[in-house]
């Protein structure tokens, strides 16, 4: 397998496990929450904030990584606009992304003292989760436009 073959397949692995892990947990952890079983809040929290630690930051990790050595293979600069578009976009989720995580940990610490003083969830739990699904959006969508933007390489300005 060639260099090219070889980083090109690693930089789809990751930016597919990257979208992949985190539309699941969102999915998971959204309607967990929506069920309002502290309990399983709690347990799907708990596996979120695992998923992010195993999957998703090895990932985020491996996408600048294999993109750099990518555009040193095909000898792309950092002159072309679709490429500059996509790391601002790459930018812009991880900017929404880090918090999400903070927020993610916080929602399981405090469903879990909630379940074990048997307690309702507190204010700052659905504070934390308005937040978690706002910052999720504009990840999200910044991942589906860097997808595109990666496949279709358009002529956007200059």
């Amino acid at each position: 397998m060639s260099a090219y073959a070889l980083l090109k397949t690693l930089h789809i692995l990751s930016s597919t496990l990257l979208f992949g892990t985190g539309l699941g947990t969102a999915f998971f952890m959204w309607f967990t929450h929506r069920s309002g079983e502290i309990a399983a809040i709690a347990n799907t929290a708990r596996l979120t904030v695992r998923a992010d630690f195993l999957f998703t930051t090895p990932a985020v990790i491996a996408q600048p990584v294999t993109g750099l050595l990518l555009m040193r293979e095909m000898g792309f600069g950092f002159d072309a606009p679709w490429l500059q578009a996509a790391i601002a976009l790459y930018l812009l989720a991880g900017a929404c992304w880090l918090p999400v995580v903070w927020l993610q940990w916080r929602a399981r610490e405090l469903a879990r003292a909630a379940l074990r003083g048997g307690t309702p969830l507190p204010a700052a739990y659905y504070r934390s989760m308005r937040w978690w699904f706002a910052l999720g959006w504009p990840a999200f969508l910044a991942v589906i436009a860097t997808f595109w933007l990666m496949v279709a390489k358009p002529t956007l300005w200059g």
